[in-house]
């Protein structure tokens, strides 16, 4: 048995092939259940997410099995069976393996280090266990890809620094004030990325938030997601005098904050700092400013050189994080290969445990007349040579080794075990 993996993902297909192919809602149950039924699909788990659909199972004929898996891809999304060979990936053994481990990490994601990506794995395997689709394979190896997830963000700092230019203002606002809670943060016009930032803001701890654009309503409407309050565009410089955190992105074809308007911004903050981050394009916020005390005025370069020097940081730690994949694939791939030697020592315990029988009955029927005690005694010991005399093989059986198959096949043949049984 092999542990096989067929998928694509944002590197391999576009959004439209994508969503084509995506398991969600009543389709992951049915798709789960249909492709368990394939005659070459021992175990099965769907993962479908946004940027990626992959089959894991547990085959007995990888080539079969490929063929098998296109065929249900086309009929059960009504594609093209000839459009996924361009788009889908075929791991096997190995590979298939060291994928899995790479993903569970979030190596193979779109940001490395994301950590939602492993929680959709944990959902994807807890979904087939309900539907009873997996076994001793695919359980064991999913387990361990968790594991190596967790050991992965243990032992290296890939998830930490941002790489994404909203990220990246909270990690600069985090630096500033090492406790947000109590900061107030202006969203001062209402473009995306500001907006974006403003969130991660309040998820980090700050509690105020205040509204101003030139259309007030739009100010009002975004001010209630907040849970904030809105001031007119005329009145956000008086408003920036109680205010710790700007995040600006108005749109606005001129600078809409001087570096004059907030000298007196800071002398009536009584030198309190204030920090800036102007994501307009053209700048919305005069750079002299930045020349003040105790102001912290970034742009959007500014942001996108901390996301590229994080990014830089997060591809150092992935390096050390595949060093641990590699570890850990020797890990399983033992154990994988201790499986083969289980029927084997099961047929050798039962061999055994036969002959017992059967010699015991012989005996005690030689002599009926002895006590119960003494047919205990007599039962015990016959057990306790089987045991001393199968140990030494079971434990040769189990021990990793470059010659098990040599040794399954000799004490198969010394012991007269029919793989037909």
């Amino acid at each position: 048995m092999k542990v096989f993996i067929a998928g694509l993902n944002h590197k391999t297909a576009d959004v439209d092939v994508r969503e084509k192919l995506a398991f969600n809602g009543p389709r992951l149950e049915e798709g789960l259940i249909r492709f368990r039924e394939l005659p070459e699909i021992q175990e099965a788990i769907i993962l479908s997410t946004c940027n990626r659909v992959e089959l894991y199972a547990n085959v007995s004929d990888t080539l079969k099995a490929t063929e098998s898996l296109k065929t249900f891809l086309s009929e059960f999304h009504n594609i093209n069976k000839g459009s996924l060979d361009t788009a889908l990936y075929i791991y096997n053994g190995t590979e298939a393996v060291r994928h899995i481990f790479r993903v569970a990490s979030s190596l193979d994601s779109m940001v490395v280090g994301e950590p939602q990506i492993l929680g959709q794995l944990k959902d994807a395997f807890d979904f087939a266990l309900k539907k009873k689709t997996t076994g001793i394979m695919l359980n064991k190896l999913v387990k361990k890809a968790i594991s190596v997830a967790k050991r992965v963000r243990t032992e290296t700092r890939i998830a930490e620094n941002a790489v994404s230019i909203s990220f990246a203002a909270v990690e600069l606002a985090k630096k500033i004030f090492t406790d947000l809670s109590k900061k107030v943060c202006m969203l001062l016009g209402a473009g995306e990325m500001a907006e974006l930032a403003a969130r991660h803001l309040v998820s980090n701890g700050v509690k105020e938030v205040v509204v101003s654009n030139r259309t007030y309503e739009r100010a009002c409407d975004l001010a209630k997601e907040f849970h904030g309050r809105s001031v007119r565009f005329e009145e956000f410089i008086q408003e920036m005098a109680r205010t710790d955190i700007v995040l600006c992105s108005t749109g606005a074809p001129t600078y809409i904050l001087t570096k004059g308007q907030m000298q007196k911004v800071i002398k009536e903050r009584k030198q309190r700092p204030v920090f800036i981050i102007d994501i307009s394009v053209p700048r919305n916020i005069d750079p002299g400013i930045n020349d003040l005390d105790n102001v912290y005025l970034y742009n959007i370069d500014d942001l996108q050189g901390v996301v590229d020097a994080n990014i830089f940081e997060r591809q150092k730690e992935a390096e050390k994080a595949e060093k641990i994949i590699e570890e850990e694939i020797d890990t399983f791939l033992k154990w994988q290969s201790s499986l083969d030697s289980v029927p084997t020592i099961i047929a050798l315990r039962e061999k055994a445990e036969e002959i017992k029988r059967d010699e015991l009955s012989r005996l005690l029927n030689k002599i009926p007349q002895i006590g119960e005690k003494e047919r205990e005694a007599i039962e015990y010991m016959a057990s306790a040579i089987v045991n001393k005399l199968i140990h030494p093989p079971t434990t040769v059986l189990k021990e990793d080794s470059e010659d098990r198959d040599v040794l399954i096949a000799t004490i198969k043949k010394l012991y007269g075990i029919d793989d037909e049984k």
